[in-house]
């Protein structure tokens, strides 16, 4: 498991230091528009926490922390329109995955069909 750096740019958003384009807000977790979007909608939710992996977060994040990151996904789907015509989540964790920021985040997109998960 990687170390918590506070530099990270989600670490930045969440202390106000860069702008985002909130969509949904709790005491737990933020969500945001993603500012180079890959599909019509394009979300990231992230815990307000300080966990960089699913693994991280799903071993040291309190229970209140882990319902409220899993019942915001509803609520950005249902704001964003695409809770009916589906959506896909993705994480990537690690190296081998590509993860670019250290911060726990999924990636929430829809409004277009999207295709196979991998080629």
């Amino acid at each position: 498991m990687s170390v918590y750096k506070n530099e990270n740019i989600f670490s930045k958003i969440l202390s106000g230091e860069i702008p985002n384009n909130t969509i949904y807000e709790n005491e737990y977790v933020l969500a945001f528009e993603d500012i180079n979007p890959q599909s019509p909608v394009h979300a990231l939710l992230i815990p307000k926490g300080k966990y960089t992996s699913m693994t991280d977060f799903s071993e040291n994040a309190s229970d209140k922390e882990i319902v409220a990151f899993i019942r915001a996904i509803s609520q950005i789907t249902k704001i964003k329109g695409i809770n009916d015509t589906g959506y896909r989540i993705i994480s990537n964790s690690g190296p081998d995955s590509s993860q670019e920021v250290p911060h726990l985040h999924f990636h929430i997109v829809g409004g277009r069909k999207l295709g196979s998960i991998l080629p």
